[in-house]
């Protein structure tokens, strides 16, 4: 019942996209003052929030995408819409990724919600809101997803989720981005995170790895099995992405919860788009425009004209709030 109808038609540039997906990090600006607090974990670690506040009873919790950050585009920008429209906004930083390392091995993979659990009952305990909404991009999608799914007990303040170019079929995903069409974006990531591996070598001689194959590694699942599969205590690469995945979590959803992805997007296999999920589910929508790339969704050389999908985002939050 929940499939959405969209007024999204961007002009012809941004109907390609591979052009709508890189015109975002590299030509769209934002702005914003952050206030970043950093709060200790149980399990000895940090997370870095980073907040931005206009003092209203209702507070976004933003997750950004794989190797990305508060300082990320389109959580700026999304950010920055949202405290235009009267909402505080608190980005997540996941580990190891608000520029500086973090203090254990472990960083953070496509499915690990423990932390998303920790900051949400971290804010209900520590600040007075009424409503606590979950907006994640691209991975940080696929927490948002799986965390409402995933634990029977959400807290009663977190009323909407929304959530922006998920993969949440992560086995067929990551064959998607295997393919020849995604080889510069594939490149991006294992680069950024090669990087991080080497210092967590260094950081932890009892970590092995094997620096000739990292070196190499051209897919994910060569990461994966070097690094995430022996530190988070999976089987495989195979079983992380089906354990990881959100997409089993979205039928169990109760609260009010919004998926946009493009059906253009690169990154996305068929099995990522859920129609048959929301036709039978009262409070899981689905949006599903036929442009838009990975977390781009612009129209227009025109900066201005380029905000539909942070008006999306809060059309769909104040549809499901009564009070800001």
């Amino acid at each position: 019942m929940p499939l959405l109808s969209h007024n999204f038609n961007p002009s012809l540039p941004f109907k390609n996209p591979h052009f709508n997906t890189i015109y975002r990090p590299l030509f769209m600006t934002g702005c914003i003052s952050y206030q970043r607090k950093r709060i200790p974990t149980w399990d000895n670690d940090f997370l870095d929030l980073d907040f931005s506040i206009v003092k209203s009873k209702t507070i976004v919790l933003l997750i950004h995408g794989l190797e990305g950050s508060a300082q990320s585009n389109y959580m700026i920008t999304s950010a920055s819409q949202l405290n235009k429209a009267g909402y505080d906004t608190v980005c997540l930083n996941l580990r190891g990724c608000s520029e500086e390392d973090n203090l254990l091995l472990g960083t953070y993979h496509s499915g690990k919600t423990d932390d998303i659990k920790y900051v949400v009952e971290y804010l209900v305990s520590n600040y007075n809101y009424d409503n606590i909404v979950l907006l994640g991009f691209s991975l940080g999608g696929n927490l948002a997803l799986k965390y409402i799914g995933e634990y029977k007990h959400i807290p009663k303040e977190l009323k909407v989720t929304v959530a922006v170019s998920v993969p949440i079929d992560l086995t067929a995903s990551q064959r998607e981005l295997s393919k020849f069409k995604n080889k510069i974006y594939l490149r991006e990531f294992l680069k950024s995170m090669k990087i991080k591996l080497l210092k967590k070598a260094e950081k932890f001689p009892e970590f092995t790895i094997d620096k000739n194959l990292l070196a190499k590694a051209s897919l994910f699942r060569h990461i994966e099995e070097q690094y995430t599969v022996p530190v988070f205590g999976f089987d495989s690469p195979e079983d992380y992405w089906k354990k990881a995945s959100s997409k089993p979590y979205i039928p169990k959803i109760k609260t009010p919860t919004l998926l946009i992805n493009a059906l253009d997007d690169s990154f996305l296999s068929p099995e990522c788009y859920p129609f048959d999920v929301a036709m039978q589910h009262d409070n899981f929508y689905l949006l599903a425009p036929n442009y838009g790339g990975h977390v781009g969704f612009l129209s227009s050389f025109y900066s201005s004209q380029n905000y539909w999908l942070e008006k999306e985002i809060i059309a769909f939050i104040e549809k499901k709030l009564v009070v800001k």
